[in-house]
């Protein structure tokens, strides 16, 4: 997937969190309150065919303690540990560390330490239980999702402990920091087609991370997640996935289909097809949310820098994005926007939907009209994760260690011949500047470990019903994924809904609703269901 799909889960985050507190006003009696320290026994709790090496992981209890300044997490339990830590009287944002193995193939190895948070809920006397939740990605954080809800309000919030973690590869779960602050920022910006992208990051990873990265696919991460709802104490996992979050949950409902709760998956993933056929889809969604602000752009007249003419608006845009190879943009603190951060900044901002074309209109303005480009760079800064500082945060390259594991072998160049013809056909604007990025993102041929993942149509017979949310127009996970994902699952149900914008949680209330009556009440929405947006 491209770097759109990694990032953007980051600032929904917020929007998210506010939509929480302000809806999600599904009834909220019809599951049993369940006591916070009640436990099955571990039969109930553990998969028959577990090693006894793997039982012990499934036995282990989470050491709570209160988060320490937003820290990744405490020291936890060992598998096995019977110290239980008491329940807070506040629902504060706690922090533990679960062990799991390396590699689920020799439970009795290496361990590894996986960061929770989990927040209680607000409502204890009316607990239903824990709901694990994922951002998307691959490689955002989920303890920070979690804490972010210790503030949100609503009836998911006062019912359930929202548990986030963080998964292989990401936050402080073996975190995978490939470069150097200076090698990353030329990763980032430099226009050169010689630039070989995924060597640079392949041999820098390989250099530091060989031992693990075979490890850091997403099925171990959802083999993690079923010793986490053990060490819960949860017979069922209940889970909300966004954006890659949604592979995560469906990858763990094939694994473990009758540990399956009430799975809700928002802005489907899915891999029934290859990943350069997936970015091919993407692309076309970008480019169709791309022409829509540019042409939308004309009808407001002297404050759009494209001019008035719709139909000339979404080339003078692409024409300018594509210029800043031979002339970047100047700001004032001495870095200029090239043409990589400067289609970076626009896609990214642009996954957001009509909700982000005025933020980007202003952010247009200075650099069409007067060649000032801070306000586009600092646009890049935010979706790139860089700081004031010059630092990076470590998500993309966790992001293409995952997808790197989860990818079967790079495809043939007869294949990247035909895929790049259909690229020009569906994606003209967006690709341009960068064709194999646009296909091969991340670029995983040089990468040093081969997964066996192949692409597959996930259908985990023998699970519960899983809800899978999809927008008619989503420019990062394409309505046509969540229509193959609900089709393939046994079990799957599909809400659409009619609008723009990545993902549905921050852009519809009426989805937000559909969700929590599902999670709360198991009420599905009706075959053929639809949402309108915000």
């Amino acid at each position: 997937m491209t770097p759109r799909l990694r990032r953007s889960a980051l600032p929904a985050l917020a929007a998210l969190l506010l939509a929480l507190a302000a809806g999600c006003s599904g009834p909220g009696g019809a599951r049993p309150a369940a006591a916070p320290t009640s436990r099955p026994p571990l039969a109930e709790r553990v998969p028959a065919s577990a090693a006894p090496a793997l039982q012990a992981y499934y036995d282990q209890r989470l050491a709570w303690a209160p988060c320490d300044g937003g820290g990744a997490g405490s020291d936890g339990a060992d598998p096995g540990s019977d110290a239980d830590q008491a329940e807070p009287a506040a629902p504060i944002a706690q922090c533990a560390t679960l062990k799991t193995p390396l590699d689920y193939a020799d439970p009795a190895g290496r361990s590894i330490d996986v960061a929770v948070v989990r927040v209680p809920a607000a409502d204890p006397a009316h607990r239903i239980g824990a709901l694990l939740v994922n951002p998307g990605g691959p490689g955002n954080s989920g303890t920070n999702m979690a804490r972010g809800w210790k503030d949100s309000q609503g009836p998911l919030r006062d019912r359930f402990d929202v548990v986030g973690f963080d998964p292989r590869g990401a936050g402080g779960t073996l975190p995978i920091d490939c470069m150097d602050d200076a090698t990353r920022e030329q990763w980032m910006r430099t226009d050169d087609p010689a630039y070989d992208h995924g060597r640079v990051l392949a041999d820098a990873c390989q250099a530091k991370y060989a031992d693990i990265l075979p490890f850091l696919g997403t099925r171990n991460s959802a083999r993690d997640m079923d010793v986490l709802r053990s060490a819960l104490g949860e017979r069922k996992l209940d889970f909300l996935g966004l954006s890659y979050g949604t592979y995560l949950g469906a990858l763990y409902a094939e694994e473990f289909p009758d540990r399956t709760g009430r799975l809700v998956l928002d802005g489907a993933v899915e891999r029934s097809t290859d990943l350069m056929h997936l970015n091919l889809e993407q692309a076309a969604a970008t480019e169709a949310g791309f022409r829509a602000f540019a042409t939308a752009c004309t009808a407001e007249g002297a404050d759009c820098p494209l001019g008035t003419d719709p139909g000339a608006a979404p080339r003078r845009l692409a024409d300018f994005l594509d210029g800043l190879k031979d002339h970047p943009l100047p700001t004032h603190d001495g870095r200029t926007v090239t043409a990589a951060l400067g289609w970076g900044a626009v896609i990214d901002t642009l996954s957001d939907g009509r909700g982000s074309w005025s933020r980007l209109r202003s952010a247009l303005d200075p650099a069409l009209t007067r060649g000032e480009g801070d306000e586009l760079l600092r646009f890049s800064d935010g979706s790139a994760g860089r700081d004031d500082e010059g630092h990076y945060e470590n998500s993309a390259d966790a992001y293409a260690a995952i997808h790197c594991a989860d990818a079967p072998l790079a495809p043939t160049d007869a294949d990247q011949r035909a895929a790049l013809a259909d690229l020009a056909a569906r994606a003209p604007l967006t690709s341009r500047h960068d064709t194999r990025l646009a296909l091969l993102d991340p670029d995983c041929r040089a990468w040093p470990y081969r997964s066996t993942e192949r692409p597959h149509t996930v259908t985990a017979p023998g699970s519960a019903p899983i809800l899978v949310i999809g927008g008619t127009q989503d420019p990062v996970t394409p309505y046509l994924w969540a229509q193959r994902m609900a089709a393939g699952l046994q079990h799957g149900v599909l809400l659409t809904r009619d609008g723009d914008g990545h993902m549905s949680w921050y852009h519809s209330s009426c989805a937000r609703d559909a969700a929590a009556a599902y999670l709360l009440n198991g009420a599905l929405p009706a075959a053929g269901a639809r949402c309108g947006s915000d």
